[in-house]
Parts: structure tokens; C-alpha cells; sequence
């Protein structure tokens, strides 16, 4: 099923632990998580040595309030079945309001941290325009 496809994607090789946040991966249309054709060092909560190939990014939940003043009432969650080719843009102007103070402590929910974050979709979104998101927290 769907679901059982998009839970496999979570526990994928890197064998993550449970952290109290979001999950962001980027989709082909049979529920795949879509990957780059060379690792990549964008992270959030989870850091893999080496880099990864999978559109996929965890933060922290403490970010909520600030997706939902930039994104609206339902937060990060609005990316969900929104293509990269929409959801680029989107992440794009909402980082461009919020300020460039990244903490380095991530868990901060600092404009910045939660910028970085934002770009950091964006850039997934342009990766790869034919994905589909999808949001859980």
C-alpha cells in the first residue's frame, strides 16, 4: 500500500532513531522517496557521515510556530502533494522573510535555523520539480 511504501522510506539504511519532529521527503508519484545522483550534505535533525542520496530532511517540531507564520495556518504540512516545481517558489518567498541569525544549536527555533531549513527544501524542490511532497510530523 501507499503507506506501507512511505513507511519503508522512513526506516531506510540509515537506520535513524525517533526524534520528536517533522519528516520531509520528496516523492515520485508511487510514493518513493526520489534521490540525487550523488550524496548530498543537506541535513536537519539527522546528520549521515558521507552524505545521502535521498531527498529527505527531519527537524525539529520547535520550528512549528515559525512555518506557520510564513506558511500560513498549517505550517510545513501545506507542502503536502505539492510538486517541487510549486513548492520551490513557496519555500523561496518564506525564507525571504525571515531573518539570517542561525544558531548552532538546530533545535533553536531561530529564524535563521528555520531558514536554512526552508532553503534547504527549496533546493530539493529544485532537484527534482516532478516530486511530490510529503509532510509528517
Amino acid at each position: 500500500s501507499d503507506l506501507n511504501s512511505r513507511v519503508a522510506c522512513l526506516t531506510n539504511h540509515r537506520k535513524k532513531q525517533p526524534i520528536m519532529g517533522y519528516t520531509a521527503q520528496l516523492q515520485d508519484t508511487a510514493g518513493n522517496c526520489l534521490q540525487t545522483d550523488t550524496p548530498h550534505h543537506m541535513f536537519g535533525s539527522m546528520r549521515t557521515h558521507g552524505g545521502t542520496r535521498e531527498l529527505e530532511l527531519d527537524f525539529t517540531s520547535n520550528y512549528a510556530r515559525l512555518f506557520a507564520r510564513v506558511l500560513g495556518v498549517g505550517g510545513i504540512e501545506n507542502l503536502n502533494g505539492m510538486t517541487g516545481a510549486d513548492a520551490g517558489p513557496v519555500l523561496e518567498y518564506a525564507a525571504r522573510r525571515l531573518k539570517d541569525n542561525p544558531h548552532p544549536d538546530h533545535w533553536k527555533a531561530t529564524e535563521g535555523n528555520v531558514k536554512t531549513t526552508l532553503l534547504q527544501l527549496a533546493t530539493m524542490s529544485r532537484l527534482r520539480p516532478d516530486g511530490v511532497w510529503w509532510v509528517h510530523a
